[in-house]
């Protein structure tokens, strides 16, 4: 009798036990949904403010004159697009987080706090380079044609232009903390040669010794390429694969014009000796023990002795 109250008593703190793990499990998840629910709709909002935001203050124009367009030009998505869509995930990344707070603490909600944490990085990241490289295209394009009377004007240009998008490129990293310890080194080292080269102009002590060189490097350039192109010009290239035959057929029309038959042929109404088959001369054998290493003697001349 005992032990049945026992086993009631066991089986009634079971069910009671379970019954309050529901209870606290079923409002928890309900919570989940709703804050998944409502952070989804409020992301997708705010993805078309974002776009609708961006078109208003010409972030377009400014992709394109940067050349984002043409690097995202088989893509489905554009500048504004992408920027948009990083603030999408941004606020769901943000949602899921604090959905999962609910739960407790727990290693995913650590990891979506650092990861929300570094997305505001990675957008400020993107506008950096996007900026950069409407700067570098613009001091391309006024560079280039400042100097468009100098042979060597565009590439004044490009070497401006690719400079300007390093820097923009290694202040990007730097921002979402990517490569710090290579690209800082690489940005002091530049940043620093662009100060000597700014000290030395402006003491001006290497000053007259470098212009002299420059000159004189530039005239010889310029004497020079007038020269290659009067070379090129004057002897154009052929193709090695058709000089041969283009030499032989030189060669041979030469020899029809001075009277000859081209070596390997025979002038008309000449024709080779008939070998014995046809009544010609029977050649000479070789004698027996003849050594072979030894050559054959010419044609009508008997052999000689050993």
């Amino acid at each position: 009798m005992a032990a049945t109250d026992v086993a009631a008593v066991d089986i009634g703190a079971g069910f009671s036990d379970a019954w309050r793990m529901v209870i606290t499990f079923v409002p928890r998840l309900l919570g989940f949904l709703l804050v998944l629910a409502v952070g989804y709709f409020i992301a997708k909002f705010a993805a078309r403010v974002v776009v609708r935001v961006l078109q208003r203050v010409g972030f377009d124009q400014v992709a394109h004159r940067g050349g984002v367009n043409r690097v995202l030009a088989r893509s489905r998505y554009d500048a504004k697009d992408i920027v948009a869509k990083m603030v999408y995930y941004a606020i769901l990344l943000l949602t899921l987080q604090v959905a999962f707070g609910v739960w407790g603490a727990n290693p995913i909600s650590a990891l979506l706090t650092d990861i929300v944490a570094w997305l505001p990085k990675a957008a400020v990241a993107v506008l950096i380079v996007v900026v950069a490289a409407a700067i570098a295209r613009a001091v391309r394009d006024f560079v280039s044609n400042v100097l468009s009377g100098l042979s060597y004007g565009r590439t004044l240009g490009t070497a401006a232009s690719v400079f300007i998008t390093a820097l923009g490129i290694i202040a990007a990293l730097n921002q979402i903390g990517v490569a710090t310890t290579v690209t800082t080194p690489v940005l002091i080292t530049v940043l620093a040669t662009a100060g000597g080269i700014a000290v030395v102009g402006v003491g001006g002590g290497l000053i007259r010794p470098m212009q002299s060189r420059w000159e004189g490097w530039l005239d010889r350039a310029g004497q020079e390429i007038p020269r290659m192109r009067e070379s090129m010009e004057t002897h154009p290239t052929m193709n090695p694969l058709r000089e041969p035959a283009y030499s032989a057929a030189a060669q041979g029309a030469g020899q029809m014009q001075s009277g000859q038959m081209p070596s390997g042929q025979m002038q008309s109404g000449q024709y080779p000796a008939p070998g014995p088959m046809y009544g010609g001369p029977i050649p000479p054998q070789p004698p027996p023990g003849y050594p072979y290493h030894q050559q054959m003697p010419p044609y009508g001349q008997p052999p000689q002795g050993r």
